[in-house]
């Protein structure tokens, strides 16, 4: 978890220190901060700052989304172990979880930033948004490092943002996300199934099957949500098995995951990443 926050964040927005995670907050027009931390034995230590003490419940929650808190990894392993491929995976990772988002808005922005450009390169782009489109931090004493939050819709919807580097589309795709987030604040609020959150994602401008499923399974939680034509899902496997798939034999493959096929990404992701 902490490696996938770390290749992720974004300057001005989060910082990852040794073994600390810390990021800036915006919440009901209030802003803060929070770090993460591994305590004694498999606890984490939250330290949070944040004005109103009646939103610390909610913060927390979403904190524990974005962790992937409150799953139960033992029948999800159960399950995926059936692979003799996942099997092997879990067992060099017994704890691995899939990272969540701290908001809906924010995640999809990530991920059509990331379509068909290397982890590196959206990151980059997204710090461009975020010192320009973000507001500064109105927090007294947040750590080093962060000194924005991220950008609210309105500020995006009508802005030019292919002037930050990214191809018109591109910048259309995320005014149009931003668009819709202001005409519907509820666009992110979790769905009553993995069919209504595709759904409600494909019918934006711009986001395809790709990032349709990667916001699914980060944000709506979505478990067996599964982009089977990502590149790196596709390595991985080729990597791992010592030959190359298409999105069709993967998808094939994946259909003894299910209801898991989101770890199950996650923990290819994670093995071909891995040093």
């Amino acid at each position: 978890m902490l490696d996938f926050l770390r290749m992720r964040a974004i300057e001005g927005l989060e910082t990852v220190s040794g073994d600390r995670y810390s990021r800036s907050i915006s919440f009901d027009g209030g802003h803060g901060w929070f770090s993460v931390a591994p305590g004694d034995s498999e606890a984490l230590v939250l330290t949070l700052d944040f004005p109103d003490p009646l939103a610390k419940a909610q913060i927390v929650a979403r904190i524990r989304r974005l962790l992937d808190l409150d799953a139960d990894l033992a029948p999800i392993h159960r399950h995926l172990c059936a692979d003799p491929l996942l099997a092997r995976l879990i067992a060099a990772r017994p704890g691995l979880r899939v990272p969540g988002a701290w908001d809906g808005f924010e995640l999809a922005v990530r991920a059509v930033l990331g379509q068909q450009i290397t982890v590196g390169a959206a990151i980059r782009l997204a710090g461009k948004l975020v010192a320009q489109y973000g507001q500064p931090l109105r927090c007294v004493a947040a750590p080093a490092g962060l000194s924005h939050v991220f950008p609210e819709p309105a500020r995006m919807a009508g802005a030019d943002l292919a002037s930050l580097g990214m191809p018109r589309s591109r910048g259309r795709t995320l005014s149009g996300v931003a668009q819709a987030v202001l005409d519907d604040p509820q666009l992110f609020a979790p769905k009553a199934d993995l069919e209504h959150s595709l759904s409600a994602l494909l019918a934006l401008w711009g986001v395809g099957d790709w990032t349709a499923h990667y916001v699914a399974l980060r944000q709506f939680r979505e478990a067996d949500a599964f982009p089977a034509a990502d590149v790196g899902l596709l390595n991985a496997l080729a990597a791992l098995e010592g030959g190359p798939v298409t999105a069709r034999q993967l998808l094939a493959r994946a259909e003894a995951w299910r209801p898991w096929r989101g770890y199950a990404a996650q923990h290819l992701w994670t093995a071909f990443a891995a040093p």
